[in-house]
């Protein structure tokens, strides 16, 4: 299995892990902004 995992160790893989996990991750907080927000702020009136 490690030997099938070897083709992916160069930087340019990581560069696109961390790029995919970073947007990803911005995708999650914005959604949670511009959905969680407004829904909470208009079923506590």
């Amino acid at each position: 299995m490690s030997d099938a995992l070897d083709a992916f160790d160069h930087d340019a893989w990581r560069t696109a892990l961390g790029t995919a996990v970073s947007y990803a991750l911005v995708l999650v907080v914005m959604t949670a902004v511009l959905f969680g927000v407004p829904y909470l702020a208009f079923t506590a009136l």
